[in-house]
């Protein structure tokens, strides 16, 4: 045989041996099980639903941080159910109508499992209908108005039995100041509204005339407070005056700056805030606020190991991320109703073993979670968390002193009863 011809027959067998591999190739991976040949299984899209923009920017903002924290954390601690959870952030720049549209992008094309988001009532009212329609599920943060129940929402933040209601009971008291005279001072939405004739209610029951009640609105953005104290200070000549803040947004900041430059400080009326936390004071007019009063369910200056590891997460997470002011950041409450819903909503998700939602709502019934707060938070069949009440008095630092907070957590109650049409509905 001639070289020529072995060299031939050499190029044959290796052409064949070549075909050979490719056919075992080919054959391996039409056969061998699909789940072998995935590495890594595909990502849960999850939403976040905040205002990074607008006049609601400073409030949601740290809440859309807080939940990027939450899910960063879950992921590095093997994700859910095995999958890594992968966020859908949108900027509804605190315009209501675009909460919806982007609450049904998310929903219907993104396909997130879930949503973390809304601050204001408006822009929960504006996209429940779309969650309701769509099937999806929204963990909402904040304190609230109440007269709503949706099997699409689970509300982590404070119904008014659990924020409003204390508040104005520690305000008629002697420890806070026997107050006779009440100004119910807010933005004008849904939420002051709907709380405020909750209060008027409250007051009558507890013999405090409407004569003794002024009721205020001003709309998102406002800056011009100047009459509106003016007239604080007239309505209060003669009795002890007390104002019921539920001002919202950046709106805060000029309202407590005219009250300094008026000379009103808490000692002469005191105001108590629903929607003025920490992360609200870090705008550096705090001299005006001091002695005054705000009422959550939880404050970055409650003692206890749970808070600590909650806010060294937190700024740890700023320092990485390089957020502004990332030495200096604080938590708030609506923050930490966003870390305790994301949470919740994992250990709902392995119970019922999917992400389905209709699973996954069921499973969240019963659901407990240990909260920086302190205390031991539960989901009821109501959709609403069993939260402690706590007041806080604003000091020059910022912090919030906590002045009174129940020894245990208070079940929540979305029907006021001083709302007509209410004696019959539940608290279940």
């Amino acid at each position: 045989m001639n070289t020529q011809t072995r060299r031939s027959g050499w190029g044959l067998i290796l052409t064949c041996l070549l075909l050979a591999a490719l056919a075992i190739g080919i054959a391996a991976y039409y056969l061998w099980p699909k789940g072998k040949t995935q590495a890594v299984a595909p990502t849960i899209k999850v939403g976040i639903l905040h205002s990074l923009s607008g006049t609601m920017a400073t409030s949601e903002s740290p809440l859309k941080e807080v939940a990027l924290m939450t899910i960063a954390k879950i992921n590095a601690s093997g994700g859910v159910l095995g999958r890594q959870l992968e966020p859908v952030v949108m900027d509804p720049a605190s315009d209501w109508p675009t909460f919806a549209t982007m609450a049904r992008k998310m929903i219907a094309e993104d396909k997130v499992a879930v949503v973390f988001g809304c601050w204001t009532s408006v822009s929960r009212k504006t996209a429940l209908p779309v969650f309701e329609e769509l099937n999806g599920l929204l963990f909402y943060p904040v304190q609230y108005e109440g007269e709503e129940q949706s099997k699409n929402v689970f509300y982590t933040g404070a119904a008014p039995n659990q924020q409003a209601i204390p508040a104005v009971e520690y305000l008629l008291s002697e420890q806070g100041g026997a107050a006779k005279r009440f100004v119910l001072l807010g933005t004008d939405y849904v939420y002051p509204r709907t709380t405020n004739k909750i209060l008027r209610g409250f007051l009558k029951s507890k013999g405090i005339s409407d004569s003794n009640i002024d009721e205020v609105y001003t709309p998102f953005g406002h800056s011009d407070y100047s009459a509106i104290v003016a007239n604080i200070k007239k309505f209060s000549v003669g009795a002890r005056t007390a104002v019921v803040s539920t001002i919202n947004g950046d709106s805060n900041s000029p309202f407590y700056r005219e009250l300094g430059r008026a000379g009103l400080k808490a000692t002469d009326i005191p105001v108590v805030a629903f929607s003025v936390g920490e992360e609200e004071l870090r705008g550096g007019f705090n001299q005006p606020l001091v002695g005054h009063l705000a009422a959550w369910n939880y404050f970055m200056s409650v003692p206890g190991e749970a808070n600590k590891s909650f806010i060294d997460q937190y700024s740890e997470y700023a320092k990485n991320r390089r957020l502004p002011n990332a030495k200096t950041v604080v938590t708030n409450d609506p923050m930490e109703a966003t870390y305790v819903g994301i949470h919740m909503w994992k250990q709902a998700v392995e119970k019922a073993k999917t992400f389905e939602v209709d699973p996954v709502r069921n499973a969240m019934i019963g659901q407990t979670f240990k909260a920086p707060s302190g205390y031991e938070l539960m989901m009821d069949k109501n959709h609403h968390l069993h939260k402690p009440v706590m007041l806080g008095e604003i000091q020059a630092d910022g912090q919030f002193k906590v002045i009174y907070k129940t020894p245990a957590t208070v079940k929540a109650n979305p029907w006021s009863p001083f709302i007509p049409g209410n004696e019959n509905k539940q608290a279940n």
